[in-house]
């Protein structure tokens, strides 16, 4: 089995309100794709090796550079 990533609840709860609300575009499905971004990024930032289980590599990534241009 593999060992995955993921935020408990407790954890989440703290994070959550911190994200940025304010985006144009299509909505956002759901900002926990954040626990595959700290998988990638304490695994060397290899996106490509993110498991599907966190959403699709290319909406990690993205994501992680717009919230990293805005100090999130």
């Amino acid at each position: 089995m593999a060992d995955f990533f993921w935020f408990s609840d407790t954890q989440w709860a703290r994070i959550e309100p911190v994200l940025p609300t304010d985006v144009r575009g299509m909505p956002r499905v759901d900002d926990r794709v954040l626990s595959g971004i700290v998988r990638a990024v304490r695994s060397g930032g290899r996106w490509a090796d993110c498991a599907d289980v966190y959403g699709p590599k290319k909406t990690l990534y993205n994501r992680f550079v717009r919230w990293s241009e805005r100090g999130i």
